[in-house]
């Protein structure tokens, strides 16, 4: 007999993806039974689920993020490249390389193939395994980024753009916004990289990720808090690079900075109307998420005929693909952020900063 395909042992509910053999559900959107998580950040990571199978990198983000107890009333850990078989369906985690524990997940069922990527993105990234490509019959892509203006530039060059400002400017900070979790310790590990060895000062949200991060054999360097400033209306870190979360220039928390140039790391910084309409003075084109020819080029090479797209630009990507001979399909998932400025922050760091 044919193997079956995919559509007829998954579907969409109002939670999200399902698999019906497997009774679980991927990344869903509110807290269900059984739920199988590819990654930490807040919009596939939700609390209150019964049972969590992730890698143990997730798990740990979870609990730290969410709490004890709010992360899976069970967690099960599964590491990359082994396999659990759940009612039948072979449930494999393969690395996505988006940040630290992120993992496409593989399904296997009476001899067809599903895989469901998550978020990821294909430039190098010290902090996290390389995305690998599995050959599948039906690939589960993001689109974040799926329009040909966004090409995101090697990240070494937008490092170098941030040093080279800090050089230039002297007597000012540069508050860099950046998510807590992934492009925060993706952008240090890239300022060490390129030679960067002074102290990074951290915002009190990205603080405890960092701790995790290096828990796990991440290296990081010498990473401070932003001191107070010893006399009232007094500035501090004149010359320094200090990581805060996006929001955190609009905070009274950054008056204590030193006439601070405001940078954001983020793959939206390609579109200048948005890097002005946020007062960024210093847009750095860093993204975690694949680019146009990169979404298009991990498409070919999971070689598979159908390609369902869940967020950002489903129709410019399923328009590129079907002019190369493939099949798309939309999903129309609920409760995904395509905003990389967008993952909030937990109300016990933002307390912390």
């Amino acid at each position: 007999m044919p193997a079956p395909h995919p559509d007829s042992w998954t579907r969409i509910t109002p939670e999200g993806l399902y698999c019906e053999p497997g009774g679980f559900h991927i990344d869903p959107a509110r807290a269900v039974e059984r739920a199988v998580i590819s990654h930490g950040h807040s919009d596939h990571a939700r609390p209150d689920h019964g049972a969590v199978l992730a890698t143990p990198e997730t798990l740990a983000i979870m609990t730290a993020r969410l709490g004890e107890g709010r992360a899976g009333r069970e967690q099960q850990a599964l590491p990359y490249h082994q396999t659990l078989v759940q009612n039948g369906v072979r449930v494999t985690l393969v690395p996505a390389g988006h940040v630290l524990g992120s993992a496409q997940v593989v399904l296997e069922w009476r001899g067809s193939r599903l895989v469901v990527s998550g978020d990821y993105k294909r430039q190098p990234d010290p902090t996290c395994l390389p995305f690998e490509a599995v050959p599948c019959d039906v690939f589960v892509t993001e689109a974040t980024f799926a329009l040909p203006v966004f090409r995101h530039p090697p990240m070494r060059h937008e490092v170098q753009r941030l040093l080279d400002s800090v050089r230039l400017f002297p007597q000012r900070a540069h508050l860099v916004g950046c998510y807590a979790l992934g492009k925060c310790q993706r952008l240090i590990a890239g300022l060490r990289e390129a030679g960067y060895d002074r102290p990074l000062f951290l915002h009190g949200a990205q603080a405890s990720m960092c701790r995790l991060y290096e828990r796990r054999g991440i290296a990081l360097g010498e990473l401070l808090p932003v001191p107070r400033p010893e006399k009232r209306g007094a500035t501090v870190l004149p010359g320094e690079i200090v990581l805060a979360p996006p929001s955190a220039e609009a905070n009274p928390w950054a008056r204590r900075l030193a006439d601070p140039v405001t940078a954001l790391a983020s793959g939206w910084m390609r579109v200048r109307q948005r890097a002005k309409a946020r007062g960024v003075e210093l847009p750095l084109v860093i993204s975690d998420h694949a680019d146009w020819d990169d979404l298009l080029a991990t498409c070919a090479e999971v070689e598979a005929p159908e390609v369902w797209v869940t967020h950002g630009r489903e129709e410019a990507l399923i328009h590129a693909l079907a002019a190369r001979g493939v099949r798309g399909r939309a999903l129309h998932l609920i409760g995904r952020e395509e905003d990389e400025g967008a993952d909030p922050v937990p109300a016990e760091e933002e307390a912390a900063g």
